[in-house]
Order: structure tokens, then sequence, then C-alpha cells
């Protein structure tokens, strides 16, 4: 039986046509919808990248500040260490060990040291100099402070300890007198003490630290050499 086609020929080619045409139509739409969320991807992750890129740059940022930061106290800390042992220097120009061995030097024999206290005080401000005469045609010069501040700090000590009489006593107190370490030694007190029907002298004695003390390192090294040989041991 034969098969007649009525559709004509031109019709079956548009349809044919149409149909391609709507499948690269529908392609290219897939296409552009792939290259459109790829951008899409492409921009959200290069937004998160700069988010965190301008995270890490925050948090280096607050790095080198606390490191700068820190870097500025510790040159603030050794300035301060360098002012305190500066300080020190000034306010304790003898070492106590080397004032202690002093003391203990001049012990009369069978007497001991109990009790030592050292109190640095402001001294009073001592009236300015008068300024010396300038010579015809000079030009006055600016006054200078007569005193400097580490000098008006005194140094006092309270001793007390022990001794078998008064005349012990008194040949420490004559001792450290002529020491060149100490002025202004004086007796507060000296009061008898029995203990196991021994009596002793418990003695309490005040004294000045001289202000223009300069101790060399031999003068150091004498006093502590004298003092290995009493009962202390620097």
């Amino acid at each position: 039986m034969l098969n007649i086609n009525f559709v004509p020929d031109d019709y079956v080619q548009n349809t044919e046509s149409r149909r391609t045409n709507l499948l690269c139509l529908l392609l290219l739409v897939l296409v552009m919808g792939g290259l459109v969320g790829s951008f899409v991807i492409i921009k959200v992750r290069q937004r998160a990248c700069a988010a965190e890129e301008m995270m890490v740059g925050e948090k280096m940022a607050a790095i080198q500040k606390a490191i700068t930061q820190f870097e500025q106290l510790q040159v603030k800390r050794k300035e301060m260490m360098k002012n305190a042992l500066t300080t020190a220097e000034l306010l304790e120009p003898v070492p106590r060990s080397v004032l202690l061995a002093s003391l203990t030097n001049n012990l009369p024999t069978g007497a001991s040291l109990s009790r030592l206290k050292l109190i640095q005080k402001q001294a009073k401000t001592p009236p300015p100099a008068p300024a010396p005469a300038a010579a015809a045609g000079a030009r006055p010069s600016a006054p200078e402070p007569p005193y400097s501040p580490e000098k008006l700090i005194e140094t006092h000590i309270d001793i007390e300890g022990v001794a078998p009489s008064d005349l012990q006593v008194a040949s420490y107190i004559e001792s450290l007198g002529r020491s060149t370490l100490l002025q202004d030694v004086a007796l507060v007190e000296s009061t008898e003490q029995t203990i196991d029907e021994a009596k002793f002298r418990r003695f309490k004695l005040t004294a000045m630290l001289r202000k223009e003390v300069q101790l060399t390192k031999d003068d150091i090294d004498e006093i502590r050499a004298k003092a290995r040989d009493t009962v202390w041991k620097f």
C-alpha cells in the first residue's frame, strides 16, 4: 500500500528548522545560565576572600600595635630600672653589708649586735649660699642650686646590742665616732640585764651616715676582710 504524504516539504523543513533553533536557544540559555552562575559564584568567593583578607589585615594591625606597645613598655621598663638603680646608688652610697661589717669590726671584746635599723629622711633644705659678686661689666650668671636633691637625704641608724659592761659600751661609741662612715654617734639607753645570773648591759645607740662618703674597692675589701675575723661573715 502506497503512503501518500500530504504535508508539503516546506512545512516539514520549517518545522525541523524551528526545532533546531529552539534546541540551540535552549542550549544557549543553559550555557548563559552556567556562565552567570559561575560569575556569581566567583564574585561571592571574591567578596568572601576580600572580607577574610580584611579580617587578617585588622588582626595583623592589632598584633603590630600590641608589639609596638610591648616594645614601648620594655623601653620604659629599662628606663625605670636604670632610674631605680641610679636612685639606689644615690640614696645608698655605702652597701648595707659593708656598713654592717664596719659596725661589727668596731665591736669590743664580749659585745655583740642584736638589732640594726636604717632610716632615710629628707633633710631640711639649707639656706641658699650667697651669690658671688659679679665683676664690673660682667653679666650675672644664673644661680645654681648649692645642693643636689640626693645630698639632702640623711641616713639615720639605730643600733642595739649587748656588752659586758658600760666600759665596753663607751669604747664602742668611741670607735664608731672615729669611723669614716658615721657621724653624730650618741648613746640613747644603757640598761642592766640579768640572764642565768649573768649581768650584762643592753645598749641603744643612734648615728648618722656621712653624706660625703666615697669608698673605694680597696676600702670595701679591707672592711670585709676584717669582718671575716669576727662572728659575722660577709
